[in-house]
């Protein structure tokens, strides 16, 4: 019978709620706005069964960039872009801005689900 070794295991490092800020993106809150928005535009066409085409439509862009929406290539896509696209779907979209908690050092940035 062979015994083998066991291996310590990896550290495990602990990350914050923004994998684009764990990852030193430049921007990271613009990031994870976009992909949390784009993440509802997808959900809403999943929901509703349309096609890349029929998306497309409604959006008032041309397939291929549903597609690259639907894929999380978000580049071309600006914040107030994916906004007109939810309203499009039909759904409202709020900003709200809010003084700070004291014992942060900066503000954060959140987007909600949308209803």
């Amino acid at each position: 019978m062979t015994m083998t070794k066991r291996r310590a295991p990896e550290p495990v490092e602990y990350g914050t709620d923004n994998i684009f800020a764990d990852l030193k993106f430049a921007n990271p809150e613009e990031h994870l706005a976009k992909a949390k928005l784009a993440m509802q535009i997808v959900e809403i066409i999943r929901q509703r069964g349309l096609s890349q085409t029929a998306a497309a439509t409604i959006l008032g862009i041309d397939q291929p960039k549903v597609s690259a929406l639907m894929r999380g290539q978000l580049k071309n896509f600006s914040l107030d872009r994916l906004c007109r696209f939810l309203n499009r779907l039909d759904k409202d979209v709020d900003i709200v801005v809010k003084d700070k908690p004291r014992s942060r050092v900066h503000g954060e940035t959140h987007i909600l689900t949308v209803r």
